[in-house]
């Protein structure tokens, strides 16, 4: 009676781990603010290098430079998925530039939710969403209107 088989991967398997950024990668390409998102991201690329489950390969010219200068990120492989993090200035001493983009390559997909992949990278790199909290919402003050003649002070 062999079950290991079967059983769901661990929350901090590289798999699990992968899905999860490409989920959160995904939706954050169309979301209205995804600053949070994109750093959610960053932060577990990075911290997946260091324990050694991902690995810098090297550069790529982005497809998206920034106020139409060339611009290079760093590619970021981790299980069958890769990603794209912006570079140090180390990363451009130490790693072989690619050249352009080989847009043939693609990630294979996954069926996460960003609900679940939001929360298995907070949990692994220990992030919360700082906006989503209702304390931080300044309440909507009505402005007051003075009679045509009344002094403002």
């Amino acid at each position: 009676m062999n079950h290991s088989s079967r059983q769901a991967p661990s929350p901090t398997s590289t798999l699990t781990l992968s899905q999860a950024i490409f989920t959160v990668n995904r939706h954050a390409k169309t979301a209205g603010n995804p600053k949070y998102l994109y750093s959610l991201k960053k932060r577990a690329l990075l911290k997946m290098i260091k324990e050694g489950k991902a690995k810098k390969v090297g550069l790529h010219f982005s497809n998206n430079p920034r106020f139409s200068q060339q611009q290079s990120d760093v590619l970021v492989t981790c299980g069958e998925y890769t990603f794209h993090i912006p570079p140090t200035k180390e990363d451009f001493k130490e790693l072989p530039h690619l050249g352009s983009l080989d847009s043939t390559l693609r990630n294979p997909r996954c069926k996460m939710g960003l609900q679940q992949a939001k929360s298995t990278l907070e949990h692994y790199t220990g992030m919360t969403d700082q906006s989503s909290g209702g304390d931080r919402r300044t309440c909507y003050q009505k402005p007051v209107f003075k009679k045509l003649g009344d002094s403002f002070f």
